[in-house]
């Protein structure tokens, strides 16, 4: 059986998601308290989005294949239903900047990587000093000048859409850089943080952090707001574009079709993109 497992996590002192050896990742860190809570030697887990190092998140969501009688035996003794059991259990393994939300049995034809229809990111900037909140500084970024969002915005509107996104992304060999970017705006929130809200199908790397990099700079009128839509058509990396920090940065949600639509989805997420 398939089990959709969705967690938040705290990425500052991770080394990112995906396992690598040597390092603490989110990824390993998980699959060893799965591995525990479950009586196996080893589980695979696949994600909805890889994070970089310092990159939090609030909505990651994974999946695991596990046999039924597995799931049944590692609840040993306990009266609950086997996934409220794992969810427990889970939970007092795991450290404590790694939180399970749910278990569910997922849906037939669920993927948590290619299912997925868009993924939402927010990054949040302090950019007065009454906003800067020391208690706050693992997840928000401090910025010493005040950012123009109106400007922000509207170089932002530009970038909506299907685009080759090779001017902001850390090209990886083999990989396409075409993107569709559904949304990235920016507002501020009831505490006066300037958050970009940023959705797409899919990310490549270093996508969201060079993205709101060139943003900042419209923001704080160093460049004029049609220079982000210059940087995306000339499609090289501009090196006047700052990868920011990456601990402003959050997976809120990750989208996910009607359960009739799970597989096609993920049928079609497989494909090559083109544009």
């Amino acid at each position: 059986m398939r089990l959709r497992i969705d967690l938040a996590y705290d990425g500052t002192d991770f080394s990112g998601w995906a396992t690598q050896p040597t390092l603490r990742t989110v990824q390993g860190t998980l699959e060893a308290a799965l591995a525990t809570a479950l009586r196996l030697p080893e589980v695979r887990v696949v994600c909805a989005g890889r994070t970089d190092t310092g990159v939090h998140a609030r909505g990651q969501v994974v999946h695991v294949d596990v046999e039924p009688d597995t799931l049944a035996a590692s609840a040993g003794r306990a009266t609950e239903p086997p996934l409220d059991s794992l969810l427990r259990r889970l939970n007092g393994i795991l450290p404590a900047d790694v939180r399970v939300r749910r278990v569910a049995e997922a849906l037939p034809g669920f993927d948590a990587r290619f299912s997925a229809v868009w993924r939402r990111y927010a990054y949040r900037v302090a950019d007065a000093p009454e906003l800067v909140d020391p208690l706050t500084r693992r997840h928000v970024l401090a910025w010493p000048r005040p950012l123009d969002l109106q400007a922000m915005n509207a170089a932002s509107a530009p970038l909506v859409g299907q685009q080759d996104f090779a001017a902001f992304c850390k090209r990886r060999e083999g990989a396409t850089t075409i993107r569709t970017l559904l949304e990235l705006s920016w507002a501020r929130d009831a505490d006066g943080l300037a958050v970009g809200r940023v959705v797409a199908d899919a990310f490549c790397h270093n996508m969201v952090r060079s993205l709101v990099g060139c943003l900042l700079a419209v923001g704080e009128v160093r460049r004029p707001p049609q220079w982000a839509h210059e940087v995306l058509v000339k499609g090289v990396r501009d090196p006047a574009v700052t990868v920011v920090h990456a601990h402003g940065l959050t997976l809120e949600e990750v989208g996910y079709p009607a359960a009739d639509e799970l597989q096609a989805q993920a049928e079609r997420a497989r494909a090559p993109r083109r544009m």
